[in-house]
């Protein structure tokens, strides 16, 4: 680890040439530390925890380099009462076991009006069960694993969070690891229901196959759940009435807002990024990329040959 760190230093040091790119790879402590650290280095981008987030944040700060931070997310999906319910089943099945949850934009709440949170929550089950989970190269296969053994084992860990805290686990919920699944780490997709908003579950950055359905009274109380917790990176709400829509894209504090569709995905020409302790005001994708790379220098050319008293206060 030792040699690492100093090898970073030293591919930091060389000055390489503009328009070359050195990929190392390690450990933060190893590898991120002393790249952020080094003063030849001038802006910092991290994708990654919002603890991370805050150490990188403050190295970064010592030195006044630029530091743009993509950090969690807690991401809720509305599901009103006039909802195409088709339509929102598809989007959460989509948003929360798409990637195998390990995305920052995955659907981890679903918040959903009670006048049709039963018959929303019984076709949402049924459809979880019924997805094929296995070898991502497979193109018939909906879900795959997780990324590493550490990261099943937080899953798993959080299902038992969930089934102390009172939420009750519909389906899912185990380990994959007989037969074909033996040789990687896979878990069945898991919906938990009766889960209060206050619910670790419910709060906590999970990054698996694990979304927990909150029931609303109605649009207020939906964007309150929606509101309240620690991040702000992606939203969306499911409804055919467009004064509500706008009313979430109003009112959803996030850096993203979607109508009718899941909060996984993004566009490059858009600005993608977040609020809270998702991230620090920057933004990736589109000019806001552009931006965070780039030093302002403002140049002034007089050519009338006499002295100019711009912006100097005179008394009359």
């Amino acid at each position: 680890m030792r040699d690492q760190a100093n090898l970073v230093r030293a591919l930091a040091d060389a000055g390489l040439p503009k328009g070359v790119i050195n990929i190392v790879t390690g450990f933060g402590a190893e590898v991120g530390t002393p790249i952020a650290e080094h003063p030849e280095v001038r802006a910092v981008s991290l994708t990654g925890s919002s603890a991370v987030g805050r150490v990188v944040g403050g190295i970064a700060a010592q030195s006044f380099k630029h530091c743009s931070l993509e950090l969690g997310g807690k991401n809720p999906m509305i599901v009103l009462d006039d909802a195409n319910l088709d339509l929102a089943v598809e989007g959460a099945l989509w948003g929360a076991f798409g990637t195998t949850g390990q995305r920052c934009t995955a659907t981890s709440r679903i918040i959903v009006q009670k006048g049709v949170h039963r018959e929303f929550v019984d076709r949402l089950v049924e459809r979880a069960k019924k997805l094929k989970v296995g070898n991502g190269l497979d193109e018939t296969v909906q879900m795959g694993p997780a990324i590493n053994e550490k990261q099943l084992e937080t899953d798993l860990r959080y299902v038992e969070i969930g089934k102390n805290e009172g939420a009750k686990l519909m389906c899912g919920g185990n380990r994959l690891d007989q037969g074909e699944y033996q040789h990687g780490w896979f878990m069945e997709p898991s919906v938990f229901i009766d889960v209060d908003p206050k619910m670790r579950i419910a709060q906590e950055e999970i990054f698996g196959p694990v979304v927990s359905v909150i029931p609303c009274d109605g649009m207020e109380d939906a964007v309150e759940i929606a509101n309240g917790i620690e991040y702000g990176l992606s939203s969306a709400i499911y409804t055919k009435d467009v004064n509500k829509a706008f009313t979430a894209m109003r009112d959803l504090y996030a850096g993203i807002t979607y109508i009718n569709a899941p909060t996984i995905g993004a566009e490059v020409h858009l600005p993608f990024g977040g609020t809270k302790a998702t991230g620090n005001g920057h933004r990736e994708g589109g000019v806001g990329a552009i931006e965070f790379y780039t030093e302002w220098k403002s140049v002034y050319v007089d050519y009338s040959d006499k002295l100019q008293k711009a912006q100097i206060d005179r008394a009359e």
